[in-house]
């Protein structure tokens, strides 16, 4: 008995990665049924895979309006985490957009300096 439960745990302990491998493959791709009525009375059904698409990220320059729609996975950083980041003067804040860190006033969003690939 003791080998069957072994050899159990054993199996399960080397299918747990390749089972959630599958759904992560899943995910990144989307597939949809496309159905079209001829007028002959033909019915045509068409399996369609869509891939999202790939992330890109702006480059942002100095003085540019700092919108958040356009700044994928952006988030407001904190300075004293990264190494070449210097305190904020008032009114601004950091932020993050892509591996740049973004220098933005807080109430007009104007961009006052980019530090280019700072986040990894």
């Amino acid at each position: 008995m003791k080998k069957f439960v072994l050899a159990a745990v054993a199996a399960s302990m080397i299918a747990s990665p390749v089972l959630t491998a599958a759904p992560a493959a899943a995910a990144q791709r989307h597939a949809t049924t496309v159905v079209k009525h001829k007028p002959n009375g033909k019915v045509v059904v068409r399996k369609k895979v869509v891939k999202p698409a790939p992330v890109q990220y702006r480059n942002w320059k100095r003085g540019q309006r700092f919108d958040y729609r356009y700044a994928r996975n952006y988030r407001q950083i904190d300075y004293r985490h990264y190494r070449g980041l210097k305190a904020p003067p008032r009114g601004y804040r950091y932020v993050q957009s892509g591996n740049d860190a973004v220098l933005v006033g807080i109430t007009s969003g104007i961009v006052a300096a980019v530090i280019a690939n700072i986040i990894r």
